[in-house]
């Protein structure tokens, strides 16, 4: 089979300056040109995937469609669908899911070579850095290459150089250049610009000292992405071509935009896919579908109202705690022509002061967040109740469908106490247990429900009205269920049973009977949604949302 082409994008100077947004533009650049990729994430932290991080040290963990079982020993077999969250804007932006495999961590890395030196694989062979471990990381990349007939492969990779987590990762890419053809391969550095506005000058050294810490490790980047406020000087671009030992054609700018969907369209005008066809001898015909993309960015740019949504829940203190989320409420508002402006409301702060639920009556909807334990949830169960008592369109997620169950049950079935095990182990009603697969679980990584699964949706529901099919496939990523029992008594008091999974044994959504718009869902259908191709379900409260605050 025909190796694909291989682009690695590095990182210099700071984290959190785009990489993987302008991985995924690329990406998008090169389908447009007519070419099959997919995108690889290195993260060199030593967890094995992200599923126990805190979000709001680290961001979501994105949930992939599919699972990834890798048997690094013949005795042990590890599972997971929990990636890094740049998965979601390789998503959103190639439009299509990719599978957890291209999710590399260091944990995985050495966890693979320290079972297979415990089983004697290395008999005789001091076990080291070099060649053991930039040897399975570069028998991991090629794992993605093998799986699917490819054109090219993104490969980003996590951190800045310099770091000494990801130095192992610098000394395989070095490795790997020399091992295939000079054509074959491309480094794309990612690096911060500054603009000082005293001298009214944009800051190259940075640059420089990130470009000069790569060439130590005997990496010489090919492309330079420059990430500022402002777009890229020309005096800039040539002081940084000088100094990276590439043409001033190949730097290329990044400056602070409206819109993130309108990276590409920026790229494109700078010539950078033409580069990198050049570098890379591909030859390909004119873009195509890029006048598709561009009246997408033009939904979030030009938009004809403004609609407030409040996201409640407990980690608020990061925007990237919920960026799936936010994207899908922005990608339902664009397609009805309105921005959506999203408050964070924290619940803990509602636990302190009550009088702040009288604040939710100024947005449009709310939204009730993911989350796991006992911290600000009685914020959202009020939360969940106050929207039941005011009619305001309400959408919960995961925990937050779990929530607005306590609270109907509390206050609608008067049944005093009833919460989640998880949050009280002693209710005396556990409306809200472990999935009984769960109960002899102990170990933490990758153990929940995870990944894609089918669910049933009942007919005259706003389930059904969203997605008008009975049978449809959404991700999840939960331990805690609604227990049927309690759902089945709930409906005698109004509570609409809407969705469950093939067997009717997992309780999928619920929806509340002669209000106007109030759902809560197990699965996370935000990890579905694209800018061109929104989710039904966000769609849908979106447009209640509207409907409620134009009325």
């Amino acid at each position: 089979m025909k190796m694909p082409k291989f682009i690695f994008v590095t990182g210099g100077v700071l984290s959190g300056i785009g990489k993987g947004v302008t991985t995924a533009s690329i990406a998008k650049l090169l389908q447009f040109r007519g070419y099959n990729v997919d995108l690889v994430k290195i993260d060199p932290y030593l967890n094995v995937d992200p599923g126990t991080l805190n979000p709001v040290e680290h961001g979501e963990p994105f949930v992939t469609d599919e699972l990834y079982e890798f048997c690094p020993a013949p005795s042990f077999t590890y599972r997971t669908a929990e990636v890094d969250q740049d998965f979601g804007t390789y998503e959103r932006f190639v439009g299509r899911p990719i599978h957890p495999r291209n999710n590399i961590t260091s944990g995985q890395i050495y966890l693979s070579v320290i079972l297979q030196e415990r089983l004697g694989k290395f008999l005789g062979s001091t076990v080291q850095i070099i060649p053991h471990i930039t040897n399975e990381i570069k028998r991991r990349i090629l794992e993605v290459a093998d799986a699917q007939k490819l054109d090219v492969i993104l490969i980003e990779v996590g951190g800045t150089a310099g770091d000494i987590e990801g130095a192992p990762f610098l000394e395989a890419i070095r490795q790997f250049r020399l091992e295939v053809p000079r054509q074959d391969t491309l480094l794309v550095h990612v690096t911060l610009v500054p603009y000082l506005p005293a001298v009214d000058e944009m800051k190259t050294k940075p640059t420089q000292h990130s470009v000069k810490e790569l060439l130590s490790v005997g990496l010489q980047p090919d492309l330079i992405v420059a990430r500022g406020k402002r777009q890229l000087t020309e005096s800039a671009r040539r002081k940084i071509a000088l100094y990276s030992n590439i043409p001033k054609e190949a730097v290329i700018s990044n400056p602070d935009l409206e819109e993130i969907y309108e990276l590409p369209i920026r790229f494109y005008e700078q010539g950078l896919d033409a580069y990198i066809l050049q570098r890379l001898e591909m030859v390909a015909g004119p873009p195509r579908a890029m006048e598709k993309w561009r009246e997408i960015v033009q939904r979030f740019t030009k938009t004809k109202e403004r609609i407030r949504i409040a996201m409640a829940g407990k980690y608020m203190r990061m925007g990237d705690t919920y960026i799936s989320i936010c994207e899908a409420l922005r990608h339902a508002g664009a397609q009805e022509g309105a921005a959506v402006e999203i408050d964070m409301v924290d619940t803990e702060d509602i636990e302190q002061n009550p009088a702040l639920l009288e604040g939710l009556k100024e947005y449009g909807g709310v939204l009730s967040t993911p989350g796991f334990g006992s911290r600000g949830t009685e914020g959202m169960i009020q939360t969940a109740w106050k929207c039941i008592e005011e009619d305001l369109p309400y959408l919960g997620i995961c925990f937050g469908s779990q929530m607005l169950f306590t609270a109907f049950c509390r206050y609608s079935m008067g049944l005093k106490g009833a919460n989640s095990t998880e949050i009280d182990p002693q209710t005396p009603h556990p409306v809200v247990d472990l999935l009984p697969e769960q109960r002899q679980i102990t170990e933490k990584g990758a153990t929940m429900r995870l990944g894609g699964h089918p669910i049933v949706v009942r007919p005259k529901t706003r389930l059904f009205e969203a997605y008008k099919k009975k049978n449809i496939r959404e991700r999840f990523r939960h331990r805690y269920h609604l227990m049927p029992k309690y759902v089945e008594k709930a409906t005698e008091k109004g509570l609409v049973l809407s969705a469950t999974d093939k067997s009717g044994r997992i309780v999928n959504a619920i929806e509340v009977a002669d209000k106007y718009w109030i759902v809560g869902v197990q699965c996370h259908p935000e990890f579905t949604s694209r800018p061109d191709a929104p989710n039904p379900l966000y769609l849908a409260f979106i447009r209640a949302a509207l409907k409620r605050q134009q009325h």
